[in-house]
């Protein structure tokens, strides 16, 4: 069991409620440039892989493991280095993240074999979980209070934007030049952000107990064998393999609990899930983002291998969902200042439900339009839940308790973008060439079990969902 030699709680640093506006838009611009880099470095790297493959003389099995290895210590290190900057403070999480992916990105560029490439982006991985484990965080303490809904639909906007012309850009890149030049763009964006952020992003509160050394293993540990047995079972590894790999993760999650439970900011959020809010804004976002999985994955294959159409085509089919929620987030966090997030989120996963039936049901040889449209309403449903339900989870946790919260918005979003993922990879080996039609009714399903979680939380606590 965890021992507190300090056994303090409260934060050592008080508390301001948001930067004057001029310092707040260079704090906003580091803050967003930096959350930019690591979302777009999810995206490109998947568009890299046949260029890197042929460089380097792999396999396409064993390229797969550039966007496996960042993917995985992204998600394993996002709640200790949420519940580090807890105590050390989140804008030095922030800035550390920053340069170790700035200097990372170089060695990914200058990578000459894959395992030089591989540990690049390991600590790749890992600088973005520096910022991303924070990045909410920070955000609360920029912004005043009263445009928390405001300043999360522009961190919204910015994921959205980065998802929806990731591959553009990257494509545009390889046109002109080679897969190097993929990594090294974010040197002088990092180096920018980097000089920015040290001048202008505010201290927030320290907290006085001891960093869980142990604890933290524990929590990657757990994080990241779930990851792991997800991608297994996706990739229809030996059933008893993914057994193994999802129980070891469980049992790493329980021995975590059972550690920290008299912890005064446990690293698996424990205290933060007994709040009724939290729990279900939480559990919400999981839903959301599996659905988006679900959907993402299933939908090119049925574009391209059901209805016969080009690559090309296919991108600019994809591109309308992304692109409405990056319109829709910024709209929904102003509403979010004015209106229950369980409300607005509520009413986006219907929305969004909808949009998922829609699309399981289109005709044998649809228009452009007839698919068109049936995307837009599911951006709108997305973009209309996202920045509420990312409110909702960050005001129902105390100001020093930020890096815990900020920590579970990211890992729910990735959590649930992997089970989706994987959803619609069994939906394609139970139901072949259906399985799309199956994964998207199944990310109906979900909308809908996260869309009565949403009206939930008006029962729960309708003032401070606003």
């Amino acid at each position: 069991m965890y021992v507190d030699r300090n056994a303090a709680k409260a934060p050592a640093t008080p508390v301001t409620d948001g930067l004057p506006w001029e310092r707040r838009r260079w704090a906003v611009a580091a803050i967003f440039t930096a959350l930019a880099m690591a979302s777009l470095d999810t995206a490109i790297a998947n568009v890299a892989l046949p260029a890197i493959s042929a460089e380097l003389h792999v396999s396409p099995a064993e390229v797969v493991w550039v966007v496996n290895v960042y993917q995985i210590a992204l998600v394993a290190t996002l709640l200790p280095l949420g519940a580090l900057g807890e105590i050390v403070g989140h804008e030095r999480i922030y800035l550390g993240g920053l340069v170790l992916f700035t200097l990372a990105s170089l060695g990914c560029a200058l990578a000459w074999s894959l395992p030089s490439l591989l540990v690049a982006r390991a600590l790749q991985g890992l600088g973005a979980s520096g910022v991303m484990s924070v990045n909410t965080a920070l955000v609360r303490f920029v912004y005043p209070s009263r445009m928390h809904g405001r300043g999360f639909g522009h961190n919204a906007l910015v994921v959205a934007t980065a998802f929806t012309f990731g591959p553009t850009i990257a494509s545009g890149i390889l046109s002109i030049g080679s897969w190097p030049w993929l990594f090294a763009i974010n040197i002088p964006f990092g180096l920018t952000a980097i000089l920015i952020g040290l001048r202008t992003l505010p201290p927030t509160p320290r907290a006085k107990h001891d960093f869980d050394f142990p604890g933290a293993i524990l929590a990657s540990a757990c994080l990241g064998l779930f990851i792991i047995g997800i991608g297994s079972a996706a990739h229809q590894a030996w059933p008893t393999l993914v057994v193994i790999e999802l129980v070891a993760a469980f049992l790493l999650g329980w021995l975590l609990t059972r550690r920290q439970a008299d912890h005064p900011a446990p690293m698996l959020p424990t205290d933060l899930v007994r709040r009724p809010l939290f729990a279900l804004s939480a559990a919400t976002a999981v839903c959301s983002f599996a659905v988006q999985g679900l959907a993402f994955v299933s939908l090119p294959f049925y574009f391209e291998d059901v209805l016969l159409r080009s690559q090309v085509e296919t991108g600019f089919f994809m591109t309308p969902w992304p692109l409405v929620v990056a319109i829709m987030a910024p709209i929904g966090g102003r509403l979010s200042d004015c209106f229950p997030a369980g409300l607005l989120g509520g009413l986006g996963l219907m929305l969004l439900g909808v949009g998922m039936l829609l699309l399981a049901m289109l005709p044998a040889s649809p228009s452009i339009p007839n698919i068109v449209w049936r995307m837009v309403i599911c951006g709108i449903g997305f973009g209309f839940f996202q920045t509420p339900n990312m409110k909702a989870i960050m005001s129902s946790a105390p100001p020093h308790r930020s890096g815990g919260a900020s920590g579970i918005v990211a890992t729910a979003r990735l959590i649930g973008q992997t089970t989706g993922a994987a959803l619609a990879a069994l939906c394609f080996s139970l139901a072949g060439r259906n399985g799309a039609t199956v994964a998207l009714a199944l990310g109906a399903g979900f909308a809908g079990i996260g869309c009565v979680m949403s009206f939930l939380r008006l029962a729960v606590d309708p003032k401070r969902a606003t």
